[in-house]
């Protein structure tokens, strides 16, 4: 793994039983932290697989537009498309292609995937697709794109294989870490999602606002405050951190105890309820409940509080089963299943790379 890119990169790798292969700060040596960041972890690599070269890289990028509906080769016209996306999500777009350059650069004959988080979203119709803005801005990409769609294939990749029959029916998958999201399934493709335009939507999350009125930017902009000031509070001082005071960590504001942190990880909840309830009226029902992503998946605190309400909408939890973080954290006479199931992104991205790659290539891969 490889952290503090643009500030102070180092990388840390494990094998599978857990031993240590590295854990120390990357030397730029006058490189791009990208590009010093991949030639640490190649060197790694050459160490750990004795030479073997590398045939396939895999990329999440955060924003596809509307016309990618899956994964696909990257050449140079696909760059210059993906970076004139940037505007759409900037917290993330610029990196993913700077680690894409890097990695060409890298490995010239390797096979290089980008892999799209809207693109999980494109099934949605359009009146879950557009805005009630004239017809003109649908058509020119003003429309819900939706995100985190790496998490969802694979976790309902995972449900399938789980409980085939339950994959099939009316799901809703949150996904809630320091980003989070919801979507709502039918027959294992997306309905409709919390995200929109940007990242910027739905949910309250660690540093962004959620949903918010559109009014509050205008209001900031003619009391003098720039564009970017603006985007940086909506960004990156606004949720959990802007609410509390504190931090953007769920597990630091759970510890905290102070009325501050209490009403940012309220606030936080209350959005998992109401948004959960219009995704239901979408489906027309609710038949399972999957909680996902670092808070959803190690957060016993969070999925009983926001399960606490919800009887009326069939959904049940066990309390013993929730806090010892089960499988299945419901009662059995629960309508709704709600489960817990870890998403792997960085798995599906390598299932993705390996079906671009020749044959007798990703028979190795696999």
């Amino acid at each position: 793994m490889a952290a503090g890119l643009g500030a102070n990169p180092e990388i840390k790798a494990r094998t599978a039983d857990g031993r240590v292969l590295a854990d120390a700060p990357v030397d730029l040596a006058g490189r791009s932290f990208h590009e010093a960041a991949l030639a640490a972890i190649v060197d790694i690599l050459d160490q750990a697989t004795e030479g073997a070269p590398v045939v396939g890289v895999g990329h999440r990028i955060v924003h596809g537009g509307s016309r990618h509906v899956a994964s696909t080769k990257i050449d140079d016209a696909l760059v210059s498309e993906l970076t004139d996306l940037a505007p759409l999500a900037p917290l993330h777009q610029p990196h993913n292609l700077a680690g894409v350059a890097a990695s060409r650069r890298l490995f010239p004959a390797a096979v290089q995937v980008a892999c799209f988080d809207t693109a999980f979203h494109r099934t949605q119709d359009k009146l879950n697709d557009c805005y009630a803005l004239p017809r003109r801005f649908y058509e020119e990409g003003i429309r819900r794109y939706g995100f985190h769609g790496l998490s969802y294939s694979y976790v309902i990749r995972e449900l399938a294989r789980l409980d085939a029959p339950a994959a099939r029916g009316r799901v809703v998958i949150a996904h809630l870490g320091n980003g989070a999201s919801m979507c709502a399934l039918r027959g294992g493709r997306a309905v409709a999602t919390t995200m929109g335009f940007s990242p910027l939507d739905g949910l309250a999350m660690g540093t962004r606002t959620g949903r918010i009125d559109p009014s509050v930017v205008f209001y900031l902009a003619r009391q003098g405050m720039a564009l970017d000031a603006i985007e940086d509070i909506l960004y990156r001082q606004s949720g959990l951190k802007g609410l509390s005071g504190l931090t953007s960590d769920m597990r630091t504001l759970e510890a905290a105890g102070t009325p501050e942190a209490e009403e940012a990880i309220g606030y936080f909840v209350q959005t998992i309820r109401r948004e959960l309830g219009g995704l239901a009226a979408d489906l027309g029902g609710l038949e399972m409940l999957v909680f996902t992503g670092g808070i959803g998946e190690n957060s016993w605190r969070i999925r009983e509080r926001a399960a606490e309400t919800l009887d009326w909408l069939g959904i049940r939890l066990d309390r013993r089963l929730n806090r010892q973080g089960a499988p299945v954290v419901s009662i059995p006479r629960s309508r709704v299943t709600v489960r817990v199931v870890p998403t792997n992104e960085e798995a599906y991205i390598a299932g993705e790379v390996v079906r671009f790659l020749p044959a007798a290539e990703a028979r190795i891969a696999s």
